[in-house]
């Protein structure tokens, strides 16, 4: 609409404000601080999209095939772990339901890999795996020490603990941070992880236990627990040497007990001591949630149990970290509730199913070689044909990463750093659609990968690398 003659044009601060525009613009126009606390406040629908911002650079999650930790949860699982952030598990006291919910998921683990007397059951959650493996050495070594007393005390032994390297870091960190010697039994050949052999080849009367994993992280495989269990059982009839078994079943101890029931591996080989597994992984729990059990309370030393005096009751604690949120707990409870042992091996089933045809498919392309098929864990790992000089694992994973597919590559420990693979990782949620997209494109990438000179050659030499758990 055009003036009047003479009326004044309406200057731009004098028009009505728009509500949020301001807000916009100052977001916009916001610094995100980075080594230094910011010297004021910001509305909170700025701070919130500036951060979301930033995590746009992140992967997606369910492309992630590098992870074995859960990305998937129903929504009302969700609402329940907001609503229950502000819980200090440590705090049985006030949260005593909280406690409840913690000691049934222990009972209900113990059933299901067959304690002596599941209602009897020791155990607790940790933050992860990698706490209640900490846990469960620092039992090993104390048991160990009280039966070694006089040559612990006066030098004369040094405890170790006995494993393959394919480990999880975390049990290297334990013989470092308690003084315990690492023996790993190196990888050999064709065999990827320990067996009856190789371990007793390292054990002696300095011997705290032995580390058998329940699907190795490097190429799903099972470790034959036992196998390892009756040739220590024999080396005890031979010599008088006791070495327990410790299980790393941080994502076996939650495959096995649905899909594989007559394996045995848990609690029914007497000389399996304790357990460990991850509830955020194929417990099917967001992060951080993992969970240590002892076969009875004289695997677990008493004196390693505190009895502490907290905001008005008693209680015993025996994880290593005090303040901590309760919300996973309840939420690996609400899994057990929800799905039940035919909805927990239907979900583990799926993963196993999908992990299969991928690992079949992949084969068949031609200039792959399976190491394993995913019909244990449904995690498989795979590496080059002897004849393809093109390109190689690095190259591919390079090339996979441009259509959004995390998979990892990298070399095997000591004795196999000449084997260079990918690992590919199904969890509840990857979907036999989103492994056939995978499986077209990595068909389209072959052309290309074999029309170069040689690996890491078309955008330069690619740095590579171990593993990294």
């Amino acid at each position: 609409m055009a003036l009047h003659q003479g009326q004044d044009k309406q200057h731009p601060l004098d028009l009505p404000r728009v509500t949020g525009v301001e807000d916009l613009l100052n977001g916009m126009e916001q610094a995100v601080p980075k080594n230094q606390i910011p010297p004021g406040p910001l509305p909170a629908a700025i701070t919130h999209q500036l951060i979301r911002d930033e995590l746009l650079l992140d992967g997606n999650a369910r492309l992630n095939l590098a992870t074995f930790v859960t990305t998937w949860m129903d929504p009302q699982v969700t609402e329940l772990i907001g609503e229950c952030l502000d819980k200090n598990m440590i705090d049985k006291d006030e949260y005593p339901q909280t406690a409840e919910f913690e000691r049934r998921c222990v009972n209900i683990l113990a059933d299901l890999w067959h304690a002596p007397d599941p209602t009897q059951a020791v155990g607790c959650s940790t933050t992860g795996s990698s706490e209640a493996c900490m846990l469960a050495g620092m039992a090993l070594k104390r048991r160990w020490m009280q039966r070694n007393r006089e040559k612990y005390d006066n030098g004369t032994a040094r405890p170790n603990l006995v494993m393959g390297a394919n480990v999880q870091v975390c049990w290297e960190k334990f013989c470092n941070f308690w003084e315990v010697e690492c023996r790993l039994a190196p990888m050999e050949g064709d065999r990827f992880h320990l067996d009856a052999e190789s371990a007793l080849a390292l054990v002696d009367e300095n011997t705290i236990g032995v580390v058998a994993v329940l699907g190795s992280t490097f190429d799903g495989s099972f470790e034959p627990v036992k196998e390892i269990c009756d040739a220590l059982d024999a080396l005890q009839g031979r010599t008088g040497l006791n070495v327990p078994v410790h299980v790393d079943g941080a994502s076996g101890g939650m495959i096995a007990p649905f899909l594989d029931p007559d394996l045995l591996w848990d609690f029914r080989l007497p000389r399996v001591a304790s357990i460990n597994t991850s509830g955020h992984k194929y417990g099917l729990v967001y992060p951080g949630v993992g969970w240590a059990l002892w076969r009875d309370a004289e695997a677990l030393p008493e004196e390693l149990v505190f009895r502490v005096n907290y905001l008005g009751g008693n209680m015993p604690t025996f994880a290593l970290n005090f303040s901590r949120p309760g919300a996973q707990v309840i939420a690996q409870y609400y899994n057990f509730l929800r799905l039940g042992r035919a909805g927990y091996t239907a979900v583990q089933q799926a993963s196993r199913d999908v992990a299969i045809r991928l690992a079949e498919g992949i084969a068949g392309l031609g200039p792959f070689r399976l190491l394993t098929r995913g019909d244990e864990l449904p995690v498989f790992a795979f590496t080059t044909a002897d004849d393809v000089t093109s390109f190689d694992v690095f190259d591919v994973s390079r090339r996979l990463r441009e259509r959004g597919w995390l998979v990892p590559a990298y070399t095997f420990p000591e004795n196999r750093t000449d084997l260079a693979v990918i690992r590919i990782v199904i969890r509840n949620g990857f979907t036999l659609d989103l492994a056939d997209m995978l499986l077209n494109d990595l068909a389209r990438l072959i052309p290309e990968l074999q029309a170069q000179p040689s690996p890491g050659t078309e955008h330069g030499v690619q740095p590579r690398s171990g593993f990294h758990h």
